[in-house]
């Protein structure tokens, strides 16, 4: 009998597992979707980012576990979408019909900024906007900026990795932060803009926030002042 409820504890914590991967993996999917290849997969996606759920689900494509996003239920759906440490998804219902979409992050060039994202109207509101980067990067960035690649806007936390309230906006292995100074880049005319989990976002100029614009580096996390030229 102590071995049958042995088991019978294993199988329960194995499933409780697989039902967590499950969720993970969906909300990891669905992003991927979201941000990057709604075009592809004949989604009609607004500008301001969100698709139909009940399209979405019609999507012919499996999770990194091998479970058709079709066989998850919209229950499963708000669960990935609540759990996201980084918010990353937003769920939104209209006329009794659910719509969904990445909070940021886009690669899709038919998503509008002012649509998606919130403005930003005053350096005052992002009193610190940093971007997380990597020391093998730094000698290209300080040469030419920092760029959008190929997503839609250049990234920026409103914190450093340590705040707690900080959720979304940089890699938590970085090991050079980037300070800008975004008053002088507003006066300039660039444009900058929250999303919904509180990441700064800007399109820079031409896709590129220039050298120009740093105020500081600082190594992290010993927090280290970086002397740079432009």
């Amino acid at each position: 009998m102590g071995g049958n409820r042995g088991r019978s504890r294993g199988n329960g914590q194995g499933a409780t597992h697989s039902a967590s991967d499950r969720i993970d993996t969906l909300g990891r999917l669905l992003v991927r979707i979201l941000r990057h290849t709604p075009v592809e997969l004949n989604l009609d996606m607004r500008p301001d980012g969100y698709v139909r759920l009940g399209d979405l689900l019609k999507v012919n494509m499996k999770t990194r576990s091998n479970v058709p996003l079709c066989s998850h239920s919209i229950d499963e759906i708000r669960e990935a979408v609540r759990i996201d440490n980084k918010q990353r998804l937003g769920l939104l219902e209209e006329d009794g019909e659910l719509w969904i979409r990445a909070n940021q992050g886009h690669s899709v060039k038919s998503v509008e900024s002012e649509s998606l994202l919130k403005p930003i109207h005053s350096a005052e509101e992002i009193p610190v906007c940093v971007h997380g980067t990597y020391k093998r990067h730094l000698e290209s960035i300080l040469a030419s900026g920092l760029k959008q690649m190929s997503r839609l806007h250049i990234h920026f936390s409103p914190g450093l990795p340590s705040d707690g309230e900080v959720i979304s906006g940089m890699r938590a292995n970085v090991n050079m932060l980037i300070f800008l100074d975004t008053k002088k880049a507003m006066e300039d005319g660039m444009k900058f803009y929250k999303s919904e989990n509180e990441v700064i976002l800007t399109e820079g100029f031409d896709g590129v926030v220039p050298a120009k614009y740093f105020q500081k580096i600082l190594s992290w996390p010993r927090r280290q002042p970086v002397p740079f030229q432009v």
